[in-house]
């Protein structure tokens, strides 16, 4: 009689483990639309290929720092605020010029700001354009975005104050530490990944 019950539990498991094993799913979630992909895959790379039409001027992007509040976090000239610093303050720095409350990780001030360290300029339109302003994130549009780009490079003595920066012109943009960046090896599905990167 043990026979017949020990056979019967066999295969109930042994149904279940072949249905588990054919599963496409585990019964959570669902395939992404199309359209959802796109909407989240915003990534602009050095080459700029993905940037969408627009264009800015420091000028305007200097009106835009004041109007959309970005002078609250990081200082009225883009240093010297909690938030990490924007534009290198010239000449030399003391203890007084530096900001009297501890910035926030990552801490980046005046050796190793955005505008002066990142050697693509694309990486700072990316950057604003998918985390600033703070709690407001993706409300700015192209125009604004490349206004708020050509702002910090011209703060930072990259660019000329007069430079329009689109689609065509911001990845021809020569960063100060493009020679001084090494990209990390192309990494190739099913090998094992350097240590130290992602």
């Amino acid at each position: 009689m043990g026979s017949p019950k020990v056979l019967l539990v066999t295969a109930v498991l042994g149904i279940c483990q072949t249905a588990w094993t054919q599963s496409p799913t585990y019964g959570v979630g669902r395939t992404p639309s199309a359209e959802e992909l796109r909407a989240w895959d915003i990534a602009i790379s050095p080459t700029g290929k993905e940037l969408p039409p627009g264009q800015g001027t420091a000028k305007e992007g200097a009106a835009l720092f004041v109007q959309k509040g970005c002078s609250g976090c990081h200082g009225a000239t883009g240093s010297g605020g909690p938030a990490p610093t924007l534009i290198s303050r010239k000449g030399p720095q003391t203890a007084s010029s530096m900001p009297s409350m501890p910035c926030l990780a990552p801490c980046v001030n005046d050796a190793n700001t955005m505008g002066v360290h990142s050697p693509f300029a694309t990486t700072i339109w990316d950057y604003i354009n998918r985390g600033m302003p703070l709690g407001e994130e993706g409300t700015l549009t192209p125009n604004e975005v490349y206004a708020l780009t050509a702002f910090l490079l011209y703060k930072n003595d990259v660019i000329k104050e007069d430079e329009v920066m689109n689609a065509q012109s911001l990845p021809k943009v020569k960063m100060p530490n493009r020679d001084g960046f090494a990209l990390p090896p192309e990494w190739k599905h099913g090998t094992p990944r350097l240590q130290g990167y992602p």
